[in-house]
């Protein structure tokens, strides 16, 4: 019998009866006594279960729930979206400085989720060797500065930043009213509203050189426009003027494109001839050409005109590039 069924088994005697004996729960269990003792000790420090041994029923109970904690059993297994988060939240803490400013926060959160994942049968360094996060093309962002970015957003302040423009390879000085941060494939972006653009703007955060917290108070942006604005079309370079791509993956293809997630508002089906048509938002290319182009051979831009421009025009740089 592994740990959960007999913490199930312990669970339900103790909610059966209005107190157990130690011994019941042996004969019950099958255990050494060891066992049972490590059981319930896993029980109380791991689950938060409230159980106390009463001396006038000469056996155990369930006693009172303690203030600010909660007694939930563990499930059979995590779904594929739950260990996703759980190990993903260990892979982003265990990346911060835990000698810095938030190292106090961490160490108890980083406790907390090894208790979620661990069990006596599987240790969580067994269980992170067996399943990994790979957070591939991240950038390196600088926990301090990440912090100054953090307090503005939540405080409602403006902030004034050097931002470093890789298109450009050029600085410059910005005053920008936070609205949110998004992780958006293993990177951190700011939406702001640029007051030297008057227009919202994606700030990657690992380009901005330096951040000060400003006195003033930040302007707020109604969600629906942020989202109709930075959320509407396609990856981070997002904006107004969004056209939708048509493009067409070869039988073959399909059967892996089909099962992506581009976009939150993607549409697509399979053709008669077995050929997947996948129509997605987008405004600004730069970053749907480069996934288009990872199909290589094997997807095919419909429309719009721009667009197969766009794809031919990089595929030419590319090819003149290696003769």
């Amino acid at each position: 019998m592994s740990i959960n069924e007999r913490v199930y088994k312990i669970d339900q005697l103790l909610h059966e009866r209005r107190s157990i004996t130690f011994q019941e729960l042996l004969d019950k269990l099958e255990v050494s006594r060891a066992t049972l003792k490590r059981d319930l000790a896993y029980m109380r420090d791991r689950l938060n279960a409230p159980i106390i041994f009463d001396k006038e029923l000469s056996g155990y109970r369930l006693g009172e729930q303690g203030v600010g904690t909660t007694y939930e059993l563990p499930g059979m297994w995590f779904s594929a979206e739950e260990i996703y988060a759980l190990m993903t939240m260990q892979h982003l803490l265990s990346g911060l400085d835990t000698g810095g400013l938030l190292g106090p926060h961490i160490k108890p959160l980083q406790s907390r989720l090894s208790a979620l994942l661990e069990t006596a049968d599987n240790s969580v360094d067994q269980i992170q060797k067996r399943i990994k996060v790979e957070n591939l093309g991240a950038r390196h962002h600088d926990l301090a500065l990440f912090q100054v970015v953090g307090s503005a957003l939540i405080n409602r302040k403006r902030l004034q930043i050097k931002y470093y423009s890789r298109g450009t390879d050029e600085v410059s000085e910005r005053e920008v009213s936070p609205q949110r941060l998004i992780h958006y494939r293993g990177n951190w972006y700011l939406d702001a509203w640029c007051h030297l653009r008057d227009d919202l703007r994606s700030f990657a955060v690992d380009a901005i050189r330096g951040a000060v917290i400003s006195e003033t108070k930040a302007t707020d942006i109604l969600e629906s426009k942020l989202d109709s604005v930075l959320g509407a079309g396609y990856g981070i370079f997002s904006g107004k003027d969004v056209q939708w791509a048509v493009l067409h993956f070869s039988p073959d293809r399909a059967r892996w494109v089909s099962a992506e997630r581009w976009h939150s508002k993607q549409k697509g089906k399979f053709l008669s001839d077995g050929t997947y048509e996948l129509k997605i938002p987008f405004s600004d290319s730069r970053e749907l050409v480069m996934d288009i182009l990872k199909h290589g051979p094997f997807v095919k831009v419909i429309e719009p005109v721009e667009l197969v421009n766009a794809v031919q025009d990089l595929l030419n740089k590319t090819i003149g590039h290696y003769k």
